[in-house]
């Protein structure tokens, strides 16, 4: 099981970011986690695969973007020692 976090910066909230990241994650499949706002304007995700092929295009979703109304000036990832998930959830903090 391969598990990261990742730390998108740019226009990421306020234009349905986290419910891109929970489609995406389904759109895949095989990814579990979770996905949530920060006070500085950043979305943070925590993912795991088994299928470390799906994780990398989940990834590289994330850094493209969902629509013409984001802009994903950075993204983070680093390998992450959390529990493990068994579904993909939107956290509102």
């Amino acid at each position: 099981m391969k598990k990261v976090r990742i730390i998108v910066s740019g226009k990421v909230q306020g234009v349905g970011f986290r419910y891109f990241i929970d489609r995406l994650a389904s759109q895949i499949g095989d990814i579990t986690g979770r996905v949530w706002n920060n006070k500085d304007g950043t979305v943070e995700i925590l993912a795991q695969s088994s299928n470390h092929r799906k994780l990398d295009d989940f990834i590289l979703a994330i850094r493209r973007g969902p629509s013409r109304f984001s802009k994903v000036s950075y993204v983070d990832v680093t390998l992450d020692n959390s529990e493990e998930f068994k579904d993909f959830q939107i956290i509102r903090l």
